[in-house]
């Protein structure tokens, strides 16, 4: 028996079964030089135009092809694929494979796993698009009728569309990342899934007895009867547990001693809005209006964003705090150029994009606040280090209303407005902050990666990025105290919001509201009404005294 381990598991469960190995057709261009410019701009213009068409069938049923469709119908990309064939001289097929290169570089550059698994998508539709330029049929899934693990080097959205989902018992890859989105729809099917396996194409081979423990990251090639038989219970377990979860998945996150918390989803768009309201969720703590941005040709015009805005509050009736524009660092736009920089993270980035492209946060606020007429809308300002800044915000916010009150149009007069605390000049300057928002909202991502000074995306120092470091912890101390001390609602939206280790802890650090991953939400809210909120806050004093790992350890050890 062998055993292979992931650092993250990407959809609960244990499976065990055959497994069966899928390996995709790898597209090499062909290398030749074309006599006729329009006739390679028309036949990748005939390729898109086919795979839209099925794409369009494929979004009647699932969602998720709704982003491929754009995708693949995007300007950016047509007007890429045209300049290399015009002005590069190349043909279509390496134009696109180029062009394609470029778009998933830039993708998985950054640091928002969210935004690194567009690169998959955008992988997926390199298939496609080059199966039709090379009139290929595409190897699917759909020949399986048999109970199987499916076993790839990686699989699209595409690939889990044509199975049958009677025989798959769950997945493996060997690439890919959790937040993509075929892990996604394994999270929405209950099936368990693992990503990230090195080597696992090397280890499994067809037809090989495996077992995904997707709950720890383990798969166990070949094990023996002891083994199978360990994980079967341990499967009927899991599976008795998730049932529970289910049902009580629309109480209240209420702990046993009436200590009443907020439990809330992140979302990146609409889908996700809609997946999210499914769980019963409070509202939503961090909608990443961003993608609007990165998802468009253009900056998206108010009347497109109110649009959107609007939408939202009308499907989920909770808060829903959207976030402006968090732009730069590792998110850049198709459509504006930005500067070299050195250190992109400490750079032109975030409020300090918006407070000098005034007119394009005017537009974004003036959107906010017209949404705002129809749902319950707050706003939130990300990467505010300075009260000066803040104060700006506000003066702009202040403006945009008394524009509106002149057209005799319709806001929240009252709206909520709050910040991200995801710096350590925010943490100092927190008390002070507390005076002029209604809510603070906790980004952990950001936070660690600063207050540790670590790169979160560096292999060898990964180890390092750690929320439970005792200078994070009590850096959201800080935070909640300062916030509770001028009576405003503390929130964390960051990974750390969902990891269920740290739940009670930070339940019993005064954390008003968890925003946290939607497929995360029945959980948490479970082990808050496990929890006795006194004796959480009891233990969690002692963090404010401690200095070391092991002894953050002994005290989640207390819980």
């Amino acid at each position: 028996m062998k055993k292979l381990s992931v650092d993250k598991t990407s959809s609960k469960g244990i499976a065990i079964g055959k497994a069966y190995k899928y390996e995709k057709i790898s597209f090499v261009p062909d290398m030749y030089v074309y006599n006729d410019k329009d006739e390679e701009i028309k036949i990748y213009k005939n390729a898109t135009e086919q795979v839209s068409d099925e794409l369009t069938k494929l979004a009647q049923t699932n969602d998720i092809f709704t982003g491929h469709l754009e995708l693949v119908n995007d300007v950016a990309l047509l007007d890429e694929v045209t300049n290399k064939i015009v002005n590069d001289k190349k043909n279509v097929q390496i134009a696109f494979r180029d062009t394609i290169d470029e778009f998933v570089a830039m993708f998985e550059a950054m640091d928002n796993e969210y935004m690194k698994a567009r690169a998959d998508d955008i992988k997926d539709i390199y298939q496609r698009v080059m199966a039709k330029i090379k009139n290929v049929e595409l190897k699917n899934l759909s020949s399986i009728n048999t109970s199987t693990i499916v076993i790839a080097k990686d699989l699209a959205p595409s690939d889990t569309a044509t199975m049958n989902l009677d025989y798959i018992l769950g997945f493996a890859t060997q690439g890919g990342g959790v937040t993509s989105h075929v892990c996604i729809m394994a999270r929405n099917l209950g099936l368990p899934a693992l990503v990230g396996a090195d080597n696992l194409l090397e280890e499994v081979n067809d037809n090989d007895i495996i077992i995904i423990d997707a709950t720890n990251g383990d798969i166990y090639i070949n094990p023996d009867e002891a083994t199978i038989k360990e994980f079967e219970n341990k499967k009927s377990d899991f599976e008795k547990r998730e049932k529970l979860l289910k049902e009580n998945a629309h109480l209240e996150a209420i702990t046993k001693d009436n200590k009443r918390v907020l439990v809330y989803s992140n979302v990146g768009n609409i889908e996700d809005i809609k997946n999210a309201v499914k769980c019963y969720i409070d509202g939503i703590g961090l909608f990443r209006s961003e993608f609007l941005y990165m998802e468009n040709s253009h900056f998206p015009t108010e009347e497109e964003q109110f649009e959107v805005y609007k939408e939202a509050v009308q499907i989920c009736t909770g808060e829903v705090i959207i976030r402006t524009l968090d732009i730069g660092g590792d998110k850049e736009l198709s459509y504006y150029e930005f500067d070299k920089e050195e250190n992109p993270f400490l750079g032109f980035r975030a409020i300090r994009i918006s407070l000098h492209l005034k007119d394009m946060f005017k537009e974004q606020l003036r959107a906010l606040l017209r949404a705002s007429a129809f749902g319950y809308v707050s706003i939130m300002y990300p990467m505010i280090i300075s009260l000066e800044e803040l104060l700006e915000a506000n003066s702009i916010l202040d403006e945009c209303k008394k524009e509106l009150d002149s057209q005799n149009i319709a806001y929240n007069k009252d709206i909520k407005v709050g910040m991200m605390i995801e710096t350590p000049a925010s943490v100092m300057e927190a008390e002070a902050f507390a005076k002029y928002v209604d809510f603070f909202s906790i980004g952990t991502n950001d936070l660690t990666q600063y207050m540790l000074a670590v790169d979160r995306g560096n292999d060898k120092i990964a180890d390092m990025y750690d929320s439970f470091n005792p200078a994070v912890l009590h850096a959201i101390q800080k935070v909640i105290d300062a916030g509770h001390k001028e009576n405003i609602v503390v929130g964390m939206c960051g990974e750390f919001a969902s990891d269920e280790r740290a739940c009670k802890m930070l339940l019993g650090m005064g954390l008003d509201e968890f925003s946290v991953a939607f497929t995360q939400v029945a959980t948490i809210k479970s082990i808050i009404r496990e929890s006795d909120f006194k004796k959480c806050k009891e233990i969690s004093e002692k963090i404010r005294f401690i200095h070391s790992k092991k002894e953050v350890n002994d005290i989640l050890n207390m819980f």
